[in-house]
């Protein structure tokens, strides 16, 4: 990995906390994802799935982790199951973890080839009363291949149809979505690889340049600072394609006077960073341009404040939604008679800003949270307003990613990234 080594001690306490909230006599497994085919022998980069990573930190294919707290030697209580490596391996296809590695990273001692995996589990089987299984239930999934996780599940149901079924979902929510101290470190390490590609941008943006051109010159920025790459799949989105919400062609030619919505940022350590910003092509926003740029980012800075324990989700975008149809007025996009008829289901500010302000953040971009539980201290969150004018070809997002802290506002783990519009020109124009 190109990551420096997290401490163990990390997935230990994730460890204990997940298995605090097992019922009692139950066993646990996680899988962690396949080498997805493209065609031919062409195959995906290897991600490891994020439960598994979070709760062992093996960043390798074919591996197992198995919880049985309840077990009746304390060997049993904790397993890894890993790929047996060898020499054929190690040429072909570099290290792989040994059990001596696989303990210094993850800090379980029991480790076993994933050939004893069967034998080890219809043991652990007969001592146990519950199974409890990893299902996707985040409520943005969409998901069409069968994972190693599914066929799992599969399996074992036909295998033992005679023990009881728990989720570990629920408990993986609850538990990923408040952050270690640890964690919060390694996505500000994320947000300060993201600082130091869009500082590199603001020098390099002029008219003419291609939006693919700056994705490149941030993917060299990014690997260069030990990040695999993009947390997620780039948005460069220049002129009217900011209209776009997903636009991801990044195909298009910068032309002077437009503006360039960014959403981009760095990975580091599986840990997601979420970045927008939009900045003008040819370094000075118009007063127009200028005036709309403001109203969101007094958006985003209203929002973040509600950032507090206790505040419910839904509620907050209500209240976002409040702000925005204000700056709406103020900048002639809707007028008293819009907010006077709109429907309560979509109110009249949608038409300008149609997505929500904040989710999840941390090992997913959009990350695990139970969105009908009231926010709760250490909770990683993006604030991220737009504004998206396609009469006027142009839109603009602002998005930081802040940490809800016990008192006050939250705390801005993108504090050091230019925002401000007199910043962005100073620095296109240094």
């Amino acid at each position: 990995m190109k990551y420096h080594q997290i401490n163990s001690a990390l997935f230990v306490k994730n460890r204990r906390k997940f298995t605090a909230e097992m019922k009692p006599n139950s066993v646990a497994v996680f899988n962690s994802n396949d080498i997805y085919p493209i065609s031919a022998d062409s195959t995906l980069p290897f991600a490891q799935h994020r439960d598994i990573f979070y709760l062992s930190g093996v960043d390798q294919e074919e591996s197992v982790l198995l919880l049985f707290p309840d077990a009746p030697y304390e060997h049993q209580r904790e397993i890894l199951f890993l790929r047996e490596t060898n020499d054929h391996i190690a040429v072909w296809e570099g290290e792989k973890l040994t059990k001596e590695r696989a303990f210094q990273v993850s800090g379980i001692r029991t480790v076993y080839w994933l050939q004893d995996f069967h034998k080890v589990l219809n043991e652990m089987m007969t001592y146990a009363d519950t199974m409890y299984i990893n299902t996707n239930e985040h409520y943005r999934a969409t998901v069409e291949t069968e994972t190693r996780e599914a066929r799992f599940v599969k399996w074992w149901k036909e295998r033992y149809p005679a023990h009881n079924v728990a989720k570990s979902n629920p408990i993986l929510q609850r538990i990923r979505s408040v952050k270690e101290s640890e964690e919060i470190d390694l996505i500000q390490h994320a947000c300060d690889i993201t600082e130091k590609g869009f500082r590199r941008l603001l020098g390099f943006v002029k008219p003419n340049v291609t939006e693919y051109e700056i994705e490149a010159e941030l993917a060299h920025e990014f690997i260069r600072n030990r990040s695999k790459g993009f947390a997620y799949t780039p948005i460069i989105a220049s002129g009217n394609n900011a209209n776009v919400l997903h636009y991801i062609e990044n195909n298009q030619q910068c032309k002077a006077g437009d503006l360039i919505l960014l959403d981009v940022a760095a990975e580091y350590a599986n840990y997601s960073s979420d970045m927008t910003r939009t900045i003008p092509v040819s370094g000075k926003f118009s007063e127009r341009q200028k005036a709309v740029y403001n109203a969101v980012l007094r958006v985003k800075n209203e929002a973040t404040k509600m950032l507090t324990p206790g505040t419910l989700w839904k509620q907050y975008h209500i209240e976002v939604g409040k702000i925005m149809t204000s700056e709406l007025l103020g900048l002639g996009l809707l007028d008293k008679a819009d907010v006077q008829n709109e429907n309560p289901e979509w109110p009249a500010y949608k038409k300008y800003f149609m997505h929500g302000t904040s989710h999840h953040m941390g090992l997913d971009t959009h990350d695990y949270g139970l969105l009908h539980e009231p926010m709760k201290p250490n909770m990683v969150f993006t604030v991220e307003p737009g504004i998206y004018i396609p009469a006027e070809k142009f839109g603009i997002r602002l998005e930081d990613n802040v940490v809800v802290q016990e008192k006050g506002e939250p705390f801005n783990l993108m504090r050091n990234i230019p925002v401000e519009v007199d910043e962005i020109e100073t620095l296109m124009n240094s």
